[in-house]
């Protein structure tokens, strides 16, 4: 049974983020409010989903309607796009055996079903209702204005905000929180065809992208016969050209440079008039405030080259959940946690900006503007997010994509040496490693003998880190180039804290396991070799010496 609580909180916002995070709260025993400004269902783009945010929707307990709501099951995505001016196709099976596909949604029914499922579990929801006003007592957000449909106003007392009001950002531009982008100052232009030709099985399900001379469009398959359409294109050219002309002119008149997308439209209709949406890649100062949090757009949002709105809208919810629990019921949790919070929400964000970055630096299909200015090599200014990105590369996580750019794109050298590096380091260190844990089986010395040594700026530390609905203390540990840190048993904490660079192994274990009797003794020493050799292998231990 959830532990009830007095504390009001209010959501700004109804969509996937809004929607999550009211829902989580609500199960947590908080009084949740949630104000949107339309009335459900209501036009959105961005139909793309990842499996990455399956999991989220199984836990929300929705999955089950979304898989019979007929959205069509999406595999994986089909490009023109790097080198080769034929299409290819990369599929989520490759690299994410559990959750081998995702789903094209059309967002209104999807959006809408999210927001009822909150309503359902206890969140009083209020739509047509849009937050107008914000009262900050001592820096701390205390009464908000509604104003309804009608045009009345209404006050409501507040103990949390959480603002998940999209790309409008309610507090983000009341706070001047928001900074933009320079390298994806980018716009969109886009629209619904029905009747459109459909890419062969096995990828008729799959989002299409294809890159032309003035930038790349989208194709999504929806229910219905409808294909969600739109072109991504620089802002500065392209709002000085839809000044010229009508945005269906400019809109057709694009889509006709394309080849590939061009020819599926052929037999398709135009449904309605395209839609413009400008600015879109950017970033908040801070994310958390006393007695708010940002989520999903309303925090940043980064260009849609890779579906990446909806997932991180909802798995920036669940975070955002568990820190205003954590919050609220504990005191001395509130300011490690917002520092966890931010760190973890933009550890995805930077992947997928570095990710976006280095697909459009190696695109070779079109010579123009638009892609000699985004061939050259950008990176953030902390090195910190690449750094951490070339070694997620390397260690080709679930998201897939990114090693497929070293295959069919012209990647920059730095970006590929690094990725050379990090690969190469890793492998000599997991050989060696294996070398050394196959001489302890065999009652041989050099293993249990060797002294382990931390790498430079490795830290251990008492951290808040996501458990079960809400920010639990743990161990982390972390390195420069992985400063968001990485959750490890207090066991293996109780280990790492022990290698001083002279002790060895045999050592370090002893006075470990002091007192343990010969059994468990047996029944640990294989997880804590296992544990000693990823940090080796990820770089936290820098060498051994035998």
């Amino acid at each position: 049974m959830a532990e009830t609580s007095d504390a009001s909180i209010i959501v700004i916002g109804g969509g996937p983020g809004g929607s999550t995070a009211a829902t989580l709260l609500a199960r947590q025993g908080f009084d949740v409010t949630l104000f949107e400004r339309e009335v459900f269902p209501r036009e959105h783009v961005g139909e793309s989903l990842l499996p990455a945010s399956i999991p989220i929707l199984e836990t929300l307990g929705v999955i089950d309607e979304i898989k019979a709501a007929g959205f069509t099951p999406k595999y994986g995505a089909t490009m023109v796009w790097g080198r080769d001016p034929e299409p290819w196709s990369w599929h989520f099976a490759e690299t994410n055996a559990s959750y081998p596909h995702a789903y094209q949604v059309w967002r209104p029914t999807f959006d809408q079903m999210l927001l009822r499922n909150a309503a359902q579990n206890g969140v009083d929801v209020h739509e047509g209702s849009r937050v107008v006003d914000v009262s900050f007592d001592s820096g701390h957000p205390s009464r908000v204005t509604v104003e309804s449909s009608a045009g009345n106003k209404e006050n409501h007392q507040a103990d949390w905000i959480v603002d998940a009001s999209g790309q409008n950002g309610f507090l983000a531009r009341r706070l001047d929180l928001r900074t933009h982008d320079e390298f994806f100052r980018n716009l969109a232009v886009y629209s619904y065809y029905r009747g459109v030709e459909r890419l062969p099985e096995p990828d008729t399900g799959n989002i299409f992208i294809e890159a032309y001379e003035h930038g790349w469009s989208w194709a999504i398959p929806l229910p219905d016969d409808v294909m969600s359409v739109g072109v991504v294109i620089d802002a500065a050219w392209g709002g000085s050209q839809l000044s010229e002309q009508p945005a269906e002119d400019f809109f057709r008149d694009q889509l006709a440079m394309t080849n590939r997308t061009a020819s599926m439209l052929e037999s398709g209709d135009l449904l309605e008039a395209p839609r413009v949406i400008r600015d879109w890649s950017y970033t908040s100062q801070r994310l958390v405030g006393d007695g708010y949090i940002l989520v999903g757009d309303a925090a940043c949002f980064i260009d849609p080259l890779f579906s990446s709105g909806v997932h991180l809208a909802l798995s920036s919810a669940v975070l955002a959940s568990a820190y205003v629990t954590s919050a609220l019921r504990d005191p001395e949790m509130r300011d490690p946690a917002a520092e966890v919070y931010s760190q973890l929400y933009m550890q995805q964000y930077h992947q997928f900006r570095e990710m976006a970055a280095l697909f459009y630096a190696s695109n070779r299909t079109s010579d123009s503007y638009f892609w000699e200015a985004r061939r050259i090599t950008q990176s953030s200014e902390d090195v910190s997010p690449r750094e951490a990105f070339i070694a997620a590369v390397a260690g080709q996580p679930p998201q897939g994509y990114e090693r497929v750019v070293l295959e069919k794109g012209e990647a920059p050298p730095d970006f590929v040496e690094g990725v050379a590096a990090v690969e190469s380091a890793r492998a000599r260190r997991d050989q060696e490693m294996a070398r050394l844990i196959d001489s302890a089986w065999a009652n041989r010395s050099p293993m249990l003998d060797a002294v382990p040594t931390l790498a430079n700026g490795v830290e251990l530390a008492r951290k808040p880190i996501v458990g079960d609905g809400q920010f639990e203390w743990g161990a982390v540990i972390s390195s420069p180039s992985r400063p968001q840190g990485a959750p490890i048993s207090m066991l293996v904490a109780a280990l790492a804290s022990r290698i001083d660079g002279t002790s060895t192994v045999r050592a370090l274990l002893d006075d470990l396991l002091q007192g343990v009797e010969e059994q468990q003794r047996i029944q640990l020493l294989p997880g804590l070799l296992t544990a000693l050799r990823v940090l080796y292998v990820d770089g936290m231990i820098s060498h051994w010496r035998t």
